[in-house]
C-alpha cells in the first residue's frame, strides 16, 4: 500500500482491458492511496487467473483505487482513464481480446454513475474518436483481488517486454498528459 487511506477514502473501480497497464498509472497519481489488480463483473466466486483467461466467468480484469476525493476526484480519475485506453473497442484492448478485456466502469455509488454518465455524453459530443464509446457503465460487483504476482507487476518487471512494448507507452502518455498531478517521488 503507497499510504494509509484517510478517513474519507473512496473507492473506484475501473476495466479498461489489463489491469497492469491501469495499475501503473493510477499508482503514479497524487491522491490514490492503493491501487489492487483483481477481478469484477462475473458470475463466478473468488475466481482464477486462469478461469478469467477462459472468458466464461463474466469477468473482468479491473483495478479498484482507494482514493481521496479531497486531492484527486472521481471525474479526475474517469479523465484519466478515458486517456489511457481505447473506450471504442468492444471487449478487446490492442492485441487482448476478449471479454475479460471490456471497458467497464463499475459504480460504487449513485454520484459515482452520474459522474460516469456525464463525462461519458462529454466525451461523446466531443467526438473524441472515430467510432462510438462502448464502455458499459455498470453497477459495482463483488470485486476479487488477482493473484500476488499480478500486484505492481509493472513495477517488479520494468524490463519484460509487455511492459516496455504495451504499458510503458501509457503510463508515458499519462505523464505528460498530467504532469502536475503526478505523485512526487521518494527517495
Amino acid at each position: 500500500m503507497n499510504q494509509e487511506s484517510s478517513n474519507t477514502s473512496e473507492i473506484a473501480t475501473l476495466a479498461g482491458g489489463c489491469f497492469w497497464c491501469l495499475e501503473a498509472v493510477y499508482d503514479q497519481l497524487k491522491g490514490v492511496e492503493h491501487v489492487e489488480s483483481g477481478y469484477t463483473g462475473g458470475h463466478v466466486i473468488n475466481p482464477s487467473y486462469r478461469q478469467i483467461c477462459n472468458g466464461d466467468t463474466g469477468h473482468a480484469e479491473a483495478v479498484e483505487i482507494t482514493f481521496d476525493p479531497q486531492v484527486v476526484s472521481y471525474k479526475d480519475l474517469l479523465d484519466i482513464f478515458f486517456t489511457i485506453h481505447d473506450p471504442t473497442t468492444l471487449n478487446r484492448q490492442g492485441n487482448d481480446v476478449g471479454t475479460q478485456y471490456r471497458s467497464v466502469i463499475f459504480c460504487e455509488t449513485p454520484e459515482q454513475r452520474a459522474d460516469a454518465e456525464a463525462v461519458v455524453a462529454d466525451l461523446t459530443a466531443q467526438k473524441l474518436w472515430r467510432d462510438p464509446i462502448v464502455t458499459e457503465i455498470a453497477a459495482a460487483a463483488p470485486y476479487y483481488p488477482a493473484e500476488a504476482y499480478h500486484q505492481d507487476y509493472f513495477a517488479h518487471h520494468p524490463s519484460q517486454a509487455y511492459c516496455q512494448v504495451i504499458i510503458e507507452p501509457k503510463v508515458a502518455k499519462f505523464r505528460k498528459a498530467f504532469a502536475e498531478r503526478l505523485r512526487k517521488a521518494t527517495a
